[in-house]
Order: C-alpha cells, then structure tokens, then sequence
C-alpha cells in the first residue's frame, strides 16, 4: 500500500424536494476537491480469495464499515462481496484492512456457477447496496450476450435482493426493453447494470452503462455523445416505475491503433437528495495509460418518464441535466477503472466524505485503487 495524496469538498444536505435550499445546494457545489488515495497490492490475499474486480461500494455507519462487491464471475473464487474499514485523517490514507468475505448465493444456498460450469447462469456482480432500513442487501448482475457462430448465450441482467448472508431472497422485476436477444435488440453485452443508488423516498435508481441498441449507437470520439437511461424502481413492490433519458460524453482520447476498443458509459450513480445525484463517467481507450473519470451533479427534476419510448433517436424529451463537477484527469496522477462510490463518514472537521474504488479486473497492468473526498 501507498499513500497518494489528499484534498477537500462541500457539504451536502439530504432533501426531499427540489427547495430554494436545493437550488443554492447546486450552485454551490461546484468543484471536487481530492483528499487523497491509496493503492492496494496486486492479488492480494484474503482469507484464501483473491481481492480485485472491486466495483461497487457502499457504507454501513453504524458499523464503520465499506461493503464491496467484487466482479469475479466465479472463476478464481465464487462470487463474493467483502467488508472492509479504510482509515484515513484530513491529511493521508493510511490504510484498508478487509474484515470479512461474503460469498453470494442462489436461493437453494449454493454457490453460483462459473462460466466454465454454466454459462446461463453465471452472474456478471456489479453493484451493491445496503437497503435502507434493513439487514439486506441488493447487488446487480449484467448478465451476458455472447452471440458468435453457432454459439448463443443470453443470460438477463438481474437486480438481486440477499440477506447480508449472500443467499438470494428476491429479485426486482425487469423491464421488458432490458432483457437479452439474440438479435440487436435490448441492452449490449457487458454495459448493463452498473450503478445504483436508493433515492430518500425509498426507490431505487438504477444506471445502464451504455445504450440499449434501440437508443443508438456507443459513445463514440469527438461530439459524438450516446444516450442511456435510468430506471427507477418501486423500493417496495420491485416493479418498475419511471425511465429517464442521460446523455452520456464523447470518448475522451482516441485510441492506439485507432480502430482499437475504446468506450465511454456511467459505472455508478449516488443520490444526494431526491433529485440530485453524483454521476460518474468512465471513458477508455486502448493504447491511452489509465482512464478518463468524470464527475457530474446530475438533476432528475423536469426529466421526463421515457418508460413507453422504445427509442430515443429524435431526443425529443426532457432528459436528465448534468453539470460538470471534476474531470480527474487534471489531477495529474495515475487514474483507473473507477466504478463505485459512497458516502463515508464526517471529517473532524464536519466535512462530508465520498469515497471512491476502482477495479483492477484482476489484471497486473491495472491497480485497485481507493480515493477519498471531503465536501
């Protein structure tokens, strides 16, 4: 471990509707400061696992600890999420110490499967929060779409409610545009479910990482932007409620060689209050050291229900307004695959903190990567 740097926020206020309050919050919030970082060993060990693939996040005050999902689709350990405190001042990051493993599990209590094993049903784990008022959790699974040849696999993204446990109790009702086909049709392979956030009233807002087929093509280099879509779900019914329309940024450098694969989607989103949220960008090229992270303060107030739009090519709707906050490449360090974030706990000083991962997808070449904020 090493630490990095560190740097400050502003504080934001939980609210329940769009307030003169609200408003002053999002003039206010306008620039991220960075506390600082830390950077875990490659392959490290823990309790006879292997701890990277780390991309989701999420903080349970009352035992100071971080949940974190990891995105092993069972193949070098089962699919699992882990607990862990990261202790840190205003000044450093001085360390994370995990605390515990948790292996995920189907509703009969075994474990689930590898691709190796089943394909069909294998999860993809992306995403994890804690239920608000509750002993569960909720994780997300991107599913898979491998349609090559003679070979065909569709496996639906999935949205899973686990006791704390890991073993499945329930799961949220799908969509009918997010289920896979064979054909170009619904969400593509691997840009799913990655970010989730519980809104105060008790729904959940879920993010698609890149466009489902009908809405148009992947973000692609200069202007040429993308449009994905937000679910909101019934925290209580797990029915779909409400879709909202986010244009998502160009792909930040070019890749090397230039037909090389290059991408830009939303890896995670945070509620602030019932309609603002932290939305993070994450844009990668091949060739281009590290990734591109953008931090936007997102508004859903005014956006419209696009739940019975099956396409979004002639954006003619009110969709999610964003404002820049961050982009992490004027840090000038090393930047990875950032894809999950919560809120910690208060500074001494009063600061409220944002934590952020980032997965090494379990890669020597890449870090897992911890960075703290304080606003």
């Amino acid at each position: 471990m090493k630490n990095i740097l560190i740097i400050p926020i502003l504080c934001i206020v939980f609210l329940s509707c769009h307030t003169s309050k609200e408003l002053a919050l999002e003039r206010s919030l306008s620039k991220l400061e960075l506390v600082g970082s830390i950077d875990l060993p490659h392959n490290l060990l823990y309790q006879n696992t292997t701890v990277g693939g780390l991309s989701g996040i999420d903080y349970d005050a009352v035992k100071d600890e971080y949940y974190l999902i990891c995105d092993d689709r069972s193949a070098l350990n089962p699919a699992r999420y882990y607990t862990a405190r990261l202790f840190f001042t205003p000044g450093s990051v001085d360390s994370v110490h995990f605390t515990g493993v948790q292996y995920l599990k189907r509703l009969d209590g075994s474990y689930f499967p590898s691709s190796a094993q089943d394909p069909r049903h294998t999860p993809d784990p992306e995403a994890l929060r804690l239920i608000p008022r509750s002993q569960d959790i909720v994780w997300s699974s991107e599913g898979e779409r491998i349609v090559r040849g003679r070979i065909t696999i569709l496996e639906d993204p999935a949205i899973y409610i686990a006791g704390r446990d890991g073993r499945l109790r329930d799961s949220f009702q799908l969509p009918e545009n997010m289920h896979m086909h064979s054909d170009e049709k619904g969400p593509r392979q691997n840009g799913v479910f990655e970010g989730m956030s519980y809104l105060p009233n008790g729904d959940l807002l879920v993010s698609v990482e890149e466009p489902v087929y009908e809405d148009g093509p992947r973000a692609g280099l200069g202007d040429s932007s993308a449009w994905i879509r937000f679910i909101r779900f019934d925290g209580s019914t797990h029915q779909p409620k409400a879709e909202y329309g986010y244009r998502i940024d160009a792909v930040a450098h070019a890749p090397l060689p230039a037909q090389a694969f290059r991408i830009n989607g939303v890896p995670d989103i945070l509620a602030l209050n019932q309609s603002q949220l932290l939305v993070l960008e994450r844009s990668f090229s091949t060739g281009i050291s590290g990734c591109t992270i953008r931090i936007y303060l997102a508004n859903l107030h005014g956006a419209e229900n696009i739940m019975n739009r099956p396409a979004l090519a002639d954006h003619n709707f009110q969709y999610v307004t964003k404002k820049l906050l961050v982009n992490m490449d004027s840090l000038g360090i090393y930047i990875d695959n950032v894809e999950g974030m919560t809120l910690g706990p208060r500074l001494p000083d009063g600061r409220q903190t944002l934590i952020m991962v980032a997965d090494n997808n379990f890669s020597s070449e890449e870090k897992t990567q911890f960075f703290v904020w304080a606003f």
